[in-house]
């Protein structure tokens, strides 16, 4: 299951050079290409001063039987009205947390020439580089590493970092980890759902798993218009994200506006994803985000991608339509064809999802 031809070619990712390394380190000067028009940044966003909180599920009231339903219900009202959440006390080793955090850090403290060890090569989707090439061919303010990392025969070795030399022992046991947390929470998902939790896991099994490690340098000119991440909603089905420090710089578009993320110490973020959006016919919400670079720290994520169809076909789940849920929102797509779109409306700036749309 290694990455398809027509992926690789549809993906334009660059390589950072040296220049994007001083421009990196030394701000006071930002070459036009991270220049971004005001449309990028538009919108207004919730001050300090106006309470609101993303919500937060616990895993240990979803998991004890007393709480559980009322904690679902928490989770379902999260999914529909958000598409985030930050997930509390969510059983992964902290052992695990702590190395790939470790390993993370030390491979964007490198310097460039062990880094472009594993750079990304002409029209490749996996390695170190920039992130994908959006709209005017402008750059995002960001290194990145992108691999597949699940099912272990779809990995690419020559694209894993080997320095740190612990590196590769850490994503796989991080990559493991956050597969099993996925499918704890897309049992409690179907729950809320009021579908069969063999219908909704059935679609995430055996499917591709991908990983994207961000290391966001300060900026100190943000009046230039410059962006971490701009704005998206992700692609494939759910979507976990680590935060490495605390630095904030994650907004989420809602009604209209931006709310900041503020991290909780210990959580992970959850959102869901577009391909998550359509199995549930729209019940639960794909959402904008962005990142937004702090002027004096530098932010680090690891965030895990999960895949899903329904027997190839990315389509609302049968068994959802079958329960008198309504009638189908979005059309049915085969897989290969829903990647190949997404890909494209990505580098365009558009929503490919919206397409889909009946």
């Amino acid at each position: 299951m290694k990455t398809p031809t027509y992926i690789e070619k549809l993906v334009n990712r660059h390589e950072i050079t040296d220049a994007a390394v001083s421009a990196f380190s030394d701000s006071a000067q930002i070459p036009e290409k991270y220049i971004r028009t005001e449309e990028v940044l538009d919108g207004v966003v919730v001050g300090e001063d106006e309470r609101y909180e993303l919500p937060v599920i616990d895993m240990c009231r979803l998991l004890d039987p007393e709480l559980s339903a009322t904690e679902i219900q928490k989770l379902g009202a999260a999914c529909r009205n958000w598409g985030f959440f930050q997930l509390t006390n969510h059983g992964v080793e902290e052992a695990v947390i702590r190395e790939m955090k470790d390993n993370t850090v030390e491979f964007f403290s490198l310097p460039l020439e062990s880094k472009r060890a594993v750079s990304v090569r002409d029209n490749g989707f996996e390695g170190f580089g920039h992130h994908y090439s959006r709209a005017n061919d402008k750059l995002d303010w960001a290194e990145s590493v992108i691999l597949l990392t699940q099912p272990v025969e779809a990995r690419n070795m020559e694209m894993w970092p080997r320095d740190p030399p612990t590196f590769k022992h850490a994503l796989d046991k991080y990559s493991v980890e956050t597969r099993n947390l996925a499918f704890q929470l897309l049992s409690f998902m179907a729950a809320d759902l009021g579908v069969d939790k063999e219908a909704l896991l059935g679609a995430f099994t055996g499917k591709r798993q991908s990983m994207a490690i961000h290391y966001y340098p300060p900026c100190r000119q943000l009046e230039k218009k410059v962006i971490g991440i701009t704005p998206h909603t992700d692609g494939l089905g759910l979507t976990l994200l680590l935060h490495v420090d605390d630095t904030p710089g994650l907004q989420i578009r809602k009604d209209g506006r931006w709310f900041p993320v503020r991290p909780l110490p210990g959580a992970f973020v959850i959102n869901i994803a577009d391909i998550l959006d359509v199995l549930t016919n729209g019940a639960y919400r794909s959402v904008e985000h962005r990142v937004i670079p702090d002027a004096e720290r530098g932010r680090t994520t690891v965030v895990l991608f999960q895949e899903a169809d329904v027997e190839g076909m990315v389509m609302p789940l049968p068994e959802l339509l079958m329960k008198g849920k309504g009638q189908p929102r979005y059309r049915s797509i085969e897989l290969d064809e829903y990647i190949k779109g997404n890909f494209r409306a990505l580098a365009d700036g558009t929503r490919f999802i919206d397409s889909l749309k009946i």
